[in-house]
């Protein structure tokens, strides 16, 4: 760094310009001078965001060299060190039974499992707006991404609340990890209280979803801890069996769905490269392809009101018989799950002239913020979340849907082939894409199960 003699030298001689610009340089210089340990988050912050997001996808890229496999011939390969001391299936057993994998514990551990060096648990405050943003940024930068770093998810406030606080929920079940030192919030996992039907059996259990821990750490193993941590705190208020998805191969799938896609704005979609779309379309065609109608057309169709939902309820309980697996609802939780939200979810019903509802159909709302594009900077995806009729056929009602969401400036609507939605998805021009959603039970077995016997979504 240049010295206080030298510098004056260069102030006479005029040969290195204005002051301001030598004291930017030498803020420059003693920016990367060796002065103690100083936190690597604050030093990739400081890069430039192109900076960033290189560096981002070079982590996410030596990530998926260690990930999990992705498809069950690669998962008979696979040594799962973690997953092979939990009570879940094999992969390759047959079940024909149903029942827990172990009996519940009598005893369960009072303290909490022990973290690495320079961490500590946390219990994210969600009422309280700094941390809920805190949680976002983390979940927004560090949760699941495509393989190319083009796209990643951003949530909002409204939809983590949404998914988080169900009826019931509890704040011991939203977990967090944090730096001891700046008490960054690194790593998250969340519970959420439920009631389904396995085949014949109603079950009182958990769902798991966030699960997310910041990429600077993954090879830290802090995953397996935090599931620990989560079993043992909701085993302390008597559940034992737990429900969640994932896009890897984990033991053991109960059943492995397919991801689908319908654009509402192939345009947009094209221009940013969206994953899983035709690639043997040019634009002009794209748009002709995937054109919709320009209002709906089922009689009675209208956006839900609090009013509805004990005619929701009886619609999905009536719907419920036809799946191996689905949701058991209270009114309560229909109120929350359907009830119209900004920037959570869309709700409409169809009401026949004596004010009975013959059809719901419901989808969430998710963004994606569009990395290194001169133009887009964000994606609006629908996904759906339920359907079901008793008289109007489920490729018309879906139709208006597509028209709907398009209406409301999503960009693309997205279904899984769960249910009866194999019914419309080729009908209406969904493409199925490379992406995978596999179901789990921790610590419970049972038969498994094809898609369209699934009747359940998780908004994860």
């Amino acid at each position: 760094m240049t010295d206080l003699k030298s510098f004056d030298k260069k102030l006479t001689d005029g040969e290195s310009g204005s002051l301001k610009k030598s004291k930017k340089k030498q803020k420059k210089e003693d920016a990367w001078r060796s002065e103690g340990p100083r936190d690597p988050f604050a030093m990739l912050d400081s890069l430039p965001e192109k900076k960033q997001q290189e560096i981002q996808k070079a982590l996410h890229l030596f990530s998926v060299g260690q990930s999990l496999p992705k498809t069950l011939q690669d998962a008979k390969q696979h040594t799962y060190h973690f997953w092979d001391t939990q009570p879940v299936p094999k992969l390759g057993d047959s079940i024909m039974t149903q029942g827990p994998v172990a009996e519940a514990e009598i005893s369960v551990r009072n303290e909490p499992y022990s973290l690495p060096q320079g961490f500590s648990w946390d219990t994210p405050d969600l009422s309280s707006p700094p941390v809920l943003r805190e949680l976002c940024n983390l979940l927004n930068e560090n949760y699941i991404e495509d393989d190319d770093n083009t796209i990643r998810f951003d949530f909002s406030l409204e939809y983590l609340q949404w998914a988080l606080q169900p009826p019931n929920w509890l704040p011991q079940w939203h977990l967090g990890v944090r730096v001891e030192g700046n008490k960054k919030l690194v790593g998250f996992i969340a519970a959420v209280p439920a009631e389904v039907c396995i085949y014949e059996t109603k079950k009182r259990l958990v769902q798991v979803k966030f699960l997310c821990v910041h990429k600077k750490l993954r090879l830290k193993r802090m995953t397996p801890v935090l599931i620990r941590e989560l079993t043992r705190r909701v085993n302390q208020q008597g559940l034992y069996q737990a429900m969640y998805t994932a896009g890897t191969v984990l033991p053991t799938p109960l059943s492995s769905c397919s991801l689908w896609h319908r654009p509402l704005n192939p345009r947009k979609l094209i221009e940013v490269n969206f994953p899983g779309l035709r690639q043997n379309m040019s634009l002009q065609r794209a748009l002709k392809f995937n054109r919709l109608p320009k209002v709906t057309k089922v009689q009675g169709l209208r956006c839900m009101i609090k009013e509805d939902a004990p005619g929701i309820l009886s619609l999905l309980q009536e719907n419920r018989s036809k799946f191996h697996l689905s949701p058991l609802l209270s009114l309560q939780e229909v109120e929350h799950w359907f009830l119209p939200r900004e920037s959570g979810n869309d709700t409409y019903v169809v009401e026949q002239d004596g004010g009975t509802l013959t059809g719901v159909v419901s989808f969430y709302s998710i963004s994606f913020k569009v990395l290194n594009h001169p133009v887009h900077t964000s994606l609006r995806a629908a996904y759906l979340f339920y359907v079901a009729s008793t008289a109007t056929e489920l490729a018309e009602l879906m139709e208006d849907t597509l028209v709907l969401a398009k209406s409301k400036g999503f960009d693309i609507l997205c279904a899984l082939d769960v249910m009866d939605n194999t019914s419309f998805l080729e009908k209406l021009k969904f493409t199925i894409s490379d992406k995978r959603v596999h179901y789990y039970l921790y610590n419970w077995m049972c038969p498994l199960m094809s898609p369209d016997k699934v009747g359940l979504v998780l908004p994860n």
